[in-house]
């Protein structure tokens, strides 16, 4: 199974502490971890295997959002910060919509990626 994760860069600490968090599951369920660009090289540094794509603001939302299209990323956590401004909101709304087109799990904050991992 493939799970993407994105985080904007106000959340990025709290992704990597989610992800710790959840190792144990991730790694028993042999997740593949997919993420934009920043995001990937914080969840690297935290000792996760994830195939980093570009950061979000140059195409890594679309091309996640390409992968969710094509049948390939079975699952969005995306930590968003309701409270800045965000220069590729478009891309952002995009993924979110294809998600939703797509009939893909999107949990866009902690509490609700929590339950989409218990869910596994």
């Amino acid at each position: 199974m493939e799970i993407a994760i994105i985080a904007h860069d106000g959340k990025k600490a709290e992704m990597v502490q989610f992800l710790n968090e959840n190792r144990e599951v991730l790694e028993q369920k042999q997740i593949s971890l997919i993420s934009t660009g920043t995001t990937g090289q914080k969840v690297e540094k935290a000792g996760f295997e994830v195939t980093p794509y570009l950061s979000g603001p140059l195409g890594g939302d679309a091309q996640i959002a390409a992968r969710v299209a094509e049948g390939l990323c079975h699952m969005v956590l995306f930590f968003r910060d309701p409270l800045e401004k965000h220069p590729h909101e478009p891309d952002i709304f995009m993924l979110m919509r294809i998600c939703d087109v797509h009939d893909v799990p999107l949990a866009t904050n902690p509490a609700t990626a929590a339950l989409l991992i218990k869910g596994l």
